[in-house]
């Protein structure tokens, strides 16, 4: 797998890949993402991460001064009151200096919130003092199961350690930091264990800032990976018949509400710098995150173009898609 470290001299932007870098979805919440490493094989996962991964074909870091840089240029245009939200399409606390990352956007003036998503595998009692000594408010923590059996398959690998994990939990919560306990649904594979996260959420002490939990719904996508005998359901039914049960059973409200919860308010987006259906010159910078994928730059953006065999040089390519600033195209 090609790595490739994305510095200012690169001359890579870090608005345009889902991959790495700022994401503006037009709300106050911005999503930081530093790097996509991913230690785990989860049978679920969206983006085909982890070392077994048969579609992936690079990886990417970025300098930690050229992405605060970038912070500080957009969160101001975005208002006050931002949260950043360190995600990625792996773990990131694969990234070295996620510390240092946690300050640095404290110190912007237009923050208020810094949150981290993590499957927790790499928390010990060392980054946990690190990451609340840097500031970070709240941890949202990927755990999909309490049985160690049904655990380790939900990671993909039997090495993962759920009592690990689970005191890892108990300590982020007993922290400065708050803790949010994120599973992913499986209709027909963690039924049973939804209910038991809930009752650890309540006993570990996390929600003490924000809701303890977060219940995600299972979702299949194009290059993501999905469990044998996992039942997808609507939306309708994962509101009105799960969450709804759930939250009879426990007396808590799990339909979380992005405002209410969280602070997170709709904000105008960065300009748009394309228009779908566009043609235009694109600059091939580096590997893509797929086979048969290459990274164009143009107008300061990235743009993720399949389908395409040249590895330098210009391509003339048409966007195909601009949402949330995430720019894809086609060779042309």
């Amino acid at each position: 797998m090609a790595h490739v470290r994305i510095t200012a001299a690169s001359d890579i932007p870090l608005v345009g890949s889902l991959y790495f870098g700022v994401i503006d979805r037009g709300t106050s919440l911005l999503q930081v993402r530093p790097s996509c490493g991913c230690n785990l094989n989860c049978p679920f996962c969206s983006v085909d991460a982890g070392p077994e991964s048969t579609t992936r074909a690079t990886s990417y870091e970025v300098e930690l001064e050229y992405l605060l840089s970038a912070v500080e240029e957009i969160a101001p245009f975005k208002g006050t009151g931002v949260e950043c939200h360190i995600d990625s399409p792996g773990e990131p606390l694969m990234y070295a200096k996620l510390p240092e990352l946690v300050a640095a956007l404290k110190a912007i003036d237009a923050v208020s919130i810094v949150s981290l998503q993590t499957n927790g595998t790499l928390l010990d009692d060392k980054k946990i003092r690190a990451l609340a000594d840097a500031g970070l408010d709240r941890v949202n923590l990927s755990l999909h199961a309490l049985d160690p059996a049904l655990a380790r398959q939900l990671a993909g690998t039997d090495r993962y350690d759920i009592g690990q994990v689970t005191a890892a939990a108990r300590a982020v919560a007993q922290s400065s930091m708050d803790l949010l306990i994120a599973p992913v649904y499986m209709p027909g594979i963690n039924d049973a264990e939804i209910p038991k996260l809930i009752t650890f959420a309540r006993e570990c002490g996390a929600g003490k800032r924000f809701p303890p939990l977060g219940i995600q719904k299972f979702e299949r996508y194009k290059y993501g990976r999905t469990p044998k005998g996992v039942k997808v359901q609507s939306w309708w039914q994962f509101f009105n018949r799960s969450i709804k049960e759930w939250e009879k059973a426990s007396g808590l409200v799990l339909r979380l509400d992005p405002k209410r919860d969280f602070g997170t308010v709709r904000r105008p987006s960065l300009p748009l710098v394309f228009k779908k259906g566009e043609k235009t010159n694109v600059e091939i910078r580096a590997p893509g995150w797929i086979r048969g994928e290459q990274l164009g730059v143009a107008k300061n953006r990235v743009v993720s173009v399949f389908g395409c065999d040249k590895e330098s040089g210009q391509v003339r390519v048409k966007i195909v898609s601009t949402k949330n600033n995430i720019y894809v195209g086609v060779p042309v």
